[in-house]
């Protein structure tokens, strides 16, 4: 699936699939293409070619059926902070041609789902930006959807927040709804993801299990070496030879193993100009960081 912008190619070739009743997760840096691959799947942008089909639909000949199994949370905030909680839901149930009763009905189940209830007669400002984010979840259940597209939905919530959400999509999850979720908390994407995909440069550079990719990239330890002012090439140098990948950021070394005690007794011996050692499980961000690189983007 291609996406291009004028000379600009936002998505260059993703292919992947999602299963029915899993969790998926798309991750890359600031202009991986995720969101332009999110908006193709939701039909509001078209591909340039290739194929995409969401429920076995082609987006470019059915977006309207496509988009009416679909839910979606935002990355950004786009509730009506006119209205009440509650409204807020009424009022995207005609979007699916809902009845008064019914659409009452369902709005109050959501609301106790996400535990707003109490809060059914606010308006929006008067919401944290935790309940704001559990709003936006209830309103895209409304429609009963297939798949819920979650594109960074805990961006800028407290740790707190953050798993009030993520226990209300694991409830998702074990009543069959299938997830397609892009975040930058690599934490996130292993505690709610049976899948993830890791997009560079708007093409898929890694698939597997949270584990399996941790297991292929980086192995089971890290090794983290802090070195001495300037010395770090020299530091990288010497250890590289001795683990299974070496990275250098500014002053760091991080060295991949799958005996940490090992590598941190070696490291000790060998005499280097080196501050501190420390050893740590490896983790997705190792994977993440090591596919994608650690320079800064914008």
């Amino acid at each position: 699936m291609v996406k291009r912008f004028g000379p600009v190619t936002a998505v260059g070739g993703v292919s992947f699939e999602v299963r029915p009743g899993e969790c998926y997760g798309f991750l890359g840096p600031n202009g991986a293409g995720k969101t332009t691959t999110l908006r193709m799947i939701c039909c509001t942008a078209r591909p340039t070619s290739g194929v995409l089909r969401v429920f076995g639909l082609d987006v470019r000949r059915h977006p309207r059926a496509i988009k009416g199994r679909l839910g979606v949370v935002h990355q950004g905030v786009t509730l009506d902070e006119a209205l009440t909680v509650r409204e807020n839901l009424l009022v995207y149930a005609r979007y699916f041609g809902m009845g008064a009763r019914e659409a009452r009905s369902r709005a109050e189940a959501l609301l106790a789902f996400v535990e707003l209830d109490a809060r059914a007669g606010d308006r929006v400002p008067k919401l944290s930006g935790g309940m704001q984010r559990r709003l936006m979840i209830a309103r895209a259940l409304m429609g009963d959807p297939e798949l819920l597209v979650l594109d960074e939905p805990t961006t800028g919530l407290d740790p707190q927040a953050r798993h009030a959400v993520w226990d209300r999509l694991r409830q998702l999850k074990r009543r069959g709804v299938t997830q397609l979720l892009t975040t930058h908390y690599m934490e996130e994407a292993e505690q709610l993801c049976d899948r993830v995909a890791v997009v560079d440069h708007g093409r898929v550079v890694a698939e597997g299990t949270p584990q399996e990719l941790v297991h292929r990239y980086v192995g089971r330890e890290v090794v983290e070496v802090q070195a001495a002012d300037g010395a770090a090439a020299v530091v990288a140098e010497h250890l590289a030879s001795l683990a299974d990948g070496c990275e250098v950021a500014g002053d760091r070394v991080f060295l991949h193993t799958q005996d940490g005690e090992e590598l941190v007794h070696r490291v000790r011996v060998l005499g280097l100009p080196v501050e501190g050692v420390s050893l740590r499980r490896a983790t997705l961000e190792d994977v993440f960081l090591r596919l994608t690189g650690r320079r800064l983007r914008e």
